[in-house]
């Protein structure tokens, strides 16, 4: 067999993950907080990008056409009949700002709505609730309403540190107890280490320990649960050895073990109940009302509100998104300005970047509007009905009906919220595995779960649901379930056994 070579020509498709493409996939995954994020360090970085905020623009071209002229003016210098020199002093050359403040195609536009997307009659997300129309000179806005002076846990015991502890060691050592709270107001650091951290006995470390802990509030600087309650008991002069007995033995206080508890304590029901009242009555949480944090509210991406022919209309929440457009009138002015090939080179990247990041966005926009529409079509029993009506849905099931792949879909439902007439959720939310039934039907697992903690919460005090109890009524509602899958949605939900909820509502009697 004889060895030769040869050249031979083949044609392959493969799919390559150019950095445009990288770019369309990420946007498509950001939440609308993300990707204003995102869209703000594009206005940073590249030039030829606005923000269409309706203020800002004029005042921008005008300032940049004041440096074009100051670069014409440098660039000409004394040879005024050079041929590279470009005259910039006719109007019409640079518009009057106030007249035509942005010269802009309308391919380069991007304003976050997608076609049809508003009707004449409909509502921007602003207008709902009572902020949506708040202005500055209305007699309800005053900074006084708005804003109240909040004194953190850290301030709130340094203070007092301050008056009770003299000595400077002891001080040092009181602030960097405080500075080792957790959010509850409990003391986690190790002692031995502090001790050793600041060089000096743990014995020392205890003793200012023992002093933050009469600090206000109650209960503050405890090591554990059961030293909380303790000071806080100690305070009101209520510690015998009897209730600490019982403090010493909180699991079985957990457990709802009345018959363990009195036997630890050597009393009887009624002594163990009203002891069970006064702890019921102390706080567990001390700092609890020092928690200053921030809660991140939720914007939602998409609107879904009734109309008036009986169906469902989807909308993009516009206000959450950002609004950009390319400043064709600056590019053309300072393209001529170009003169070296690298300034050619960055005039053209950016201006290929800007032109991306629009078809980008508005690719984005398009994708989560054909998503949320189809998972409104497909679950508009939930709108209707509620959650009992939540029909099983996967992510197959809607990439095929709009032809796109399941991972597109998964990017588009991640971290983004849908605001319904039922409420807010996760687009995430509305997909949900399936039970089967006994008629034939399948049944949405949240619906499911949904279920069960109805036949909970309505349940007799003296009748109490076992598992196998909740299986026979579901069954009885056409919903095969196992008993194993009944306890998981329970435990989901954060519901006890019925051996617990036994002990807890004859407790409560």
């Amino acid at each position: 067999m004889a060895v030769s070579q040869r050249l031979e020509l083949r044609q392959s498709q493969s799919l390559v993950m150019t950095p445009q493409l990288q770019q369309a996939i990420k946007l498509l995954q950001l939440s609308n907080i993300e990707l204003a994020e995102y869209v703000q360090r594009e206005l940073e970085q590249n030039p030829l990008l606005d923000r269409d905020d309706g203020t800002g623009n004029a005042e921008r071209q005008e300032r940049e056409a004041g440096d074009l002229h100051a670069a014409a003016e440098s660039s000409s210098g004394n040879d005024s009949n050079s041929p590279d020199s470009l005259e910039l002093g006719n109007a019409e050359t640079l518009p009057d700002s106030n007249q035509s403040p942005l010269d802009t195609d309308f391919d380069s536009y991007y304003d976050s709505s997608p076609d049809n997307q508003w009707s004449e009659d409909s509502t921007s997300f602003s207008s709902w609730g009572p902020g949506g129309n708040t202005r500055f000179d209305d007699e309800s806005f005053s900074l006084e309403n708005r804003l109240e002076e909040t004194v953190t846990l850290s301030a709130h015991l340094r203070e007092q540190l301050v008056m009770e502890i003299d000595d400077p060691t002891k001080r040092i050592i009181g602030l960097h107890l405080i500075d080792n709270l957790d959010e509850s107001g409990y003391m986690k650091a190790d002692l031995g280490e502090l001790a050793e951290q600041l060089g000096c006995k743990i014995e020392l470390i205890e003793s200012v320990l023992q002093t933050l802990q009469t600090f206000d509030p109650s209960g503050i600087c405890a090591r554990d649960l059961a030293e909380c309650l303790a000071i806080q008991l100690r305070e009101k002069n209520r510690l015998d050895p009897v209730i600490q007995a019982l403090l010493d033995n909180l699991d079985l206080l957990a457990k709802r073990d009345l018959a363990g508890l009195r036997k630890v304590c050597h009393v009887d029901d009624e002594d163990i109940t009203d002891m069970i009242a006064e702890i019921r009555a102390l706080n567990p949480r001390p700092a609890a009302s020092f928690d200053t944090s921030d809660v991140e509210s939720v914007i939602p991406e998409v609107i879904v509100k009734p109309d008036r022919a009986g169906g469902w209309h989807v909308e993009l929440n516009t206000d959450a998104l950002p609004k950009v457009l390319i400043n064709n009138h600056y590019y053309n002015n300072v393209s001529q300005l170009a003169r070296t090939k690298e300034e050619k080179t960055y005039i053209s990247e950016q201006i290929q970047s800007a032109n991306w990041l629009v078809k980008a966005l508005h690719q984005r926009a398009t994708t989560v509007m054909k998503v949320a529409s189809e998972i409104v079509r497909q679950q508009e029993k939930f709108l209707q009905k509620g959650v009992q009506s939540l029909r099983p849905l996967t992510l197959k099931d809607i990439a095929e009906v709009i032809e796109m792949h399941e991972s597109t879909v998964s990017r588009v439902t991640s971290n983004k919220y849908m605001v319904t007439p039922r409420g807010t959720y996760e687009m995430k939310y509305f997909f949900t595995s399936s039970i089967g039934g006994e008629d034939g039907n399948n049944h949405s697992s949240e619906a499911v779960r949904d279920r069960i903690k109805n036949l909970i919460d309505q349940e007799d005090s003296k009748k109490i649901l076992s598992d196998d109890a909740l299986v026979t009524k579901l069954k009885q509602e056409g919903i095969d379930i196992a008993r194993r899958t009944v306890a998981k949605y329970r435990e989901a939900l954060g519901i006890s056994s019925s051996v617990q909820r036994r002990r807890e509502k004859s407790l409560s009697l």
